[in-house]
């Protein structure tokens, strides 16, 4: 916005001469001289309040021995502040200023102030004093610029970190799981495999599921094997008819259980129970045994390599192949863990059954930081929990703790993306936007890149920050007012979504730019009654200079 003023022959001071006037006459003459202030409204950027002014001096005005000095200074509600003193000479100054030709001449400026609270009402203008030959004469102030444009510091800036999430299962699974062990080449269940330990143990969790109010079996199977040694069209056949013998088995097996009939599959050779046996096993080459299952797909060829190591295939018949003549009796099995309501309990009064899992879930479902804070010191200091430690630096947070804050993200030993981006809110907050920006950018998470566009707001970047925000979850109020910023006002009132003070606040700066007098008062109404500072602010808001409120 420019607006051209005619204004006193200000800022020229005169030591009088034939063809120039005398100070106190370039006073008077004032009119003569053109000024133009660009913005005429000034705006506050990232922290900056930056205007052009061009003076504009007639012909025969500024004095060939005048020195002139113009302050620029900001007149706001509690204070004012000044800008660098601006120098000009005329031409016969032997002086290293900025010449004025006294034929006329046009002088343009960049002024730069620092933005402060307050300017939010406030106006620019020139003080001058012109000096030549012993006299000082101080010229009639003059007001360039009326008001200041300071929407971005509606910014969100406290930044946002979330709690990492517990992995505690409301729900867990298992098996329980018995065998039947066959002799070589044999189908047959021997009434010693039912009187076994291994079937003991497997009725015995039956029992146990049975009797347990939180588990139940989803599901049971029968899966055979034979070990492979031999022809493979044998033992795939013997595993099958073991698969065959173990179902009439299951029901005596299973007997006064809840266990339903299973579904039974016959696997063939078991390669895969062999490799895992001799894995875990003592015999001397086993790394050779485990190589030549690397090297060889083909079964007849793997079993052929391996009877050629004949001391290695001696061992292999003592202690791998008797059990892989198997058929394996499995009850799957679901677990309801404990509710939220009983982990809360078991905290207070048996704590000693909670694993740092559950420790993590009852901090999560807690409403009071105090008891956050305190669940989570106890899974630090009884599991050495990471997780805990930066999860107690998010509740300091939460509460405007920054030091706090801090000292606990120190301890973490994790750098991820969340304890980065923590970080980055801890510097924001210390208005280090250098670091801040650094450790958003660095953080890739969704929380970090909201906090980036809060940044990029605070230092000027608005079309950045409009295309940052943009992919970002997150706070609505920051997205809609980097679109405001860049005068994307359409997209700017799509993006709101919440109805806190801040964001009708925002649906009035939009309706004000749009020219709607009738939205504007609703929504700065409605802002008023949930803030009354902003009710105050609006009241010194040139955004709605014009408007009724």
């Amino acid at each position: 916005m420019k607006k051209t003023l005619r204004i006193f022959a200000a800022l020229a001071a005169v030591a009088g001469s034939v063809a120039c006037a005398s100070v106190e006459k370039m006073a008077k003459m004032a009119e003569n001289i053109q000024i133009q202030c660009t913005p005429e409204v000034m705006e506050a950027i990232g922290g900056n309040v930056d205007v052009q002014v061009a003076v504009t001096y007639p012909k025969d005005y500024f004095n060939p021995q005048a020195i002139l000095e113009v302050t620029p200074v900001i007149v706001y509600e509690g204070g004012e502040a000044a800008a660098d003193k601006l120098i000009y000479q005329g031409e016969k100054v032997k002086d290293n200023y900025k010449v004025v030709s006294s034929d006329g001449q046009t002088v343009r400026e960049l002024i730069h102030f620092d933005f402060v609270e307050g300017m939010e009402k406030s106006y620019l203008e020139l003080r001058g004093v012109a000096k030549g030959k012993g006299k000082s004469v101080a010229l009639p102030v003059v007001k360039v610029a009326d008001g200041m444009v300071t929407t971005y510091t509606l910014v969100k800036r406290n930044g946002a970190a979330a709690f990492k999430a517990d992995d505690y299962k409301e729900v867990t699974t298992g098996t329980a799981e018995g065998q039947i062990l066959y002799q070589v080449n044999s189908a047959e269940v021997r009434s010693s495999e039912l009187k076994g330990q291994s079937v003991k143990d497997f009725q015995a969790a039956l029992e146990d599921i049975k009797t347990n109010g939180r588990a139940k079996i989803t599901g049971t199977e029968i899966i055979a094997y034979a070990s492979p040694e031999g022809a493979v069209d044998l033992n795939d056949k013997l595993s099958g008819n073991r698969s065959s013998s173990a179902a009439k088995a299951w029901k005596q097996v299973t007997k006064g259980s809840d266990a339903a009939d299973p579904s039974v599959k016959s696997i063939g050779e078991d390669w895969e129970g062999f490799q895992k046996l001799v894995s875990e096993s003592n015999i001397e080459d086993k790394d050779l045994i485990l190589r030549v299952l690397s090297m060889y797909s083909d079964p007849a060829v793997r079993e052929n390599e391996i009877k050629n190591m004949s001391q290695v295939y001696t061992a292999l018949k003592g202690e791998v192949l008797p059990e892989l003549r198997r058929a394996r009796l499995i009850a799957n099995v679901e677990y309801q863990n404990y509710s939220n309501e009983e982990l809360e309990k078991l905290l207070d009064d048996n704590a000693d059954v909670l694993d740092e899992e559950a420790y993590l879930r009852v901090a999560s479902i807690s409403k009071d930081n105090a008891r956050k804070e305190a669940i989570y010191k106890k899974a630090i200091d009884k599991f050495g929990s990471d997780r805990a430690q930066y999860n107690l630096a998010v509740v300091y947070l939460n509460e405007g703790k920054n030091a706090k804050a801090e000292e606990a993200l120190s301890a973490v030993k994790s750098g991820d993306g969340d304890v980065v981006n923590a970080m980055g809110v801890v510097a924001l907050r210390k208005d280090d936007l250098v670091k801040a920006e650094e450790c958003f950018r660095k953080s890739g998470t969704d929380e970090a890149k909201a906090n980036l566009g809060a940044v990029l707001i605070l230092q000027g970047s608005y079309d950045e920050a409009a295309k940052v925000l943009a992919d970002a979850k997150g706070c609505c109020h920051n997205t809609a007012l980097a679109y405001i910023l860049t005068d994307q006002l359409d997209k700017a009132s799509k993006a709101i979504h919440c109805e806190c003070a801040k964001c009708y606040y925002l649906k009035a700066v939009i309706a004000a730019r749009q020219g709607d007098a009738a939205a504007v008062k609703a929504n700065l109404d409605k802002a008023g009654e949930k803030d009354a500072e902003l009710k105050a602010r609006a009241a010194r808001d040139v955004e709605f200079s014009g408007y009724e409120l």
